[in-house]
């Protein structure tokens, strides 16, 4: 389920550097936590949407390998994204 342009724009300014800095990994992982996290009352409903399921685990994928670079780069920004946004590692 997509997000709408209010939605994105909101998590943009939280952890972006300006208001269009979408490309932070900070902003990446947020985004995509946010997809995952709607995705997962689709679930419950559909168990057997295999489809979807193979694109949330795309996601949960992309996330993490934004996180291990985070890990790499800087790992105060790792710690922080991780606390906010409530990921468990």
């Amino acid at each position: 389920m997509p997000l709408t342009l209010a939605e994105t724009s909101q998590w943009v300014k939280k952890y972006g550097a300006s208001e269009k800095d979408s490309g932070k990994a900070e902003v990446q992982i947020a985004l995509l936590t946010a997809r995952i996290n709607s995705l997962t009352g689709h679930f419950d409903k559909n168990p057997k949407d295999h489809h979807s399921r193979r694109g949330l685990l795309k996601m949960v994928g992309q996330r993490r390998r934004l996180l291990d670079y985070l890990v790499k780069t800087d790992i105060n920004r790792y710690r922080a994204i991780i606390a906010d946004l409530n990921i468990r590692r």
